[in-house]
């Protein structure tokens, strides 16, 4: 894995995105979270195909960070399976991902 990554998820509200997104942070297990939405989600669950409105939760990160992170989510979250997927950033501005990874660290 890279050692920048972006981990988003979903969520059935703002609000609660907002907490995933301030925990994350607070924590130091992402430098910072974006909030996008709603969105409509398309899925499958028990057998049946559902259409609900969500908001994206994307918390960039440190490589070393995910794992905590991750259990972070599913800790927190409300949803049984929780979508959670780790993006490997390929690259990007050198002082902004020198941030991220300071910001990551405990103070």
């Amino acid at each position: 894995m890279r050692e920048h990554v972006i981990v988003s998820s979903t969520t059935d509200s703002e609000s609660t995105a907002r907490e995933l997104a301030a925990q994350a942070v607070e924590a130091r297990l992402g430098a910072c979270a974006q909030i996008v939405g709603p969105i409509l989600s398309v899925y499958r669950w028990d057998g049946e195909v559902h259409a609900d409105p969500e908001w994206r939760v994307e918390i960039k990160t440190a490589a070393d960070r995910v794992a905590p992170l991750v259990e972070l989510i599913k800790e927190q979250h409300n949803y049984e399976v929780p979508e959670i997927i780790a993006t490997p950033i390929e690259g990007g501005s050198a002082e902004y991902l020198e941030w991220l990874v300071k910001e990551t660290r405990a103070g």
